[in-house]
């Protein structure tokens, strides 16, 4: 119990600073994460480091690729590790998959919003009707006027309630 209680208020302080000020904090993936290795050493032994390490694991490897190509900032990545550590492998891979959809969701309605999702459908079928092989420099262009962001913590704490709630797919 004073797990789901940890997780959740990490997820709500994450959700309003990263909605507030577009960063999610060290002052709450670090604690969680303390308190999630400490906690599964204290009830479980070597076997809850074992789980908490496999947990966090996971959860930074889930979305450092991209962290790196700067797609996320790095509290995202630290949150999901930190779910991870607290809840284990397989929670965190479940929430991975929610958050995914629920961030792909996100992304298209901003993209239909601003009007975006027509001026790629229309740059892609030229590119393709004039057979222009500068399709990846389209996708990966990184124009900043055109670009769209979002707080993708807002995902990650939709994502792992939806795990608490639902469970795996």
């Amino acid at each position: 119990m004073i797990i789901i209680i940890v997780l959740i208020l990490s997820l709500l302080i994450s959700l309003y600073t990263d909605i507030k000020n577009r960063k999610i904090l060290n002052t709450v993936t670090f604690p969680t994460l303390i308190f999630s290795f400490l906690y599964h050493i204290w009830t479980n032994g070597f076997d809850g480091f074992l789980f908490s390490g496999k947990g966090f694991l996971t959860g930074l490897c889930l979305l450092i690729i991209p962290y790196i190509l700067g797609g996320m900032g790095a509290g995202d990545v630290k949150l999901m590790a930190a779910i991870g550590a607290l809840m284990g492998t397989s929670f965190v891979f479940y929430s991975f998959i929610y958050t995914a959809l629920i961030g792909g969701v996100i992304a298209l309605l901003l993209i239909i919003k601003t009007n975006g999702f027509r001026n790629t459908i229309k740059s892609f079928f030229f590119n393709v009707v004039f057979l222009r092989s500068n399709l990846g420099s389209m996708i990966l262009a990184k124009n900043k006027e055109s670009s769209i962001s979002f707080p993708y913590g807002v995902a990650i704490v939709l994502g792992t309630l939806c795990t608490l709630v639902w469970g795996g797919l």
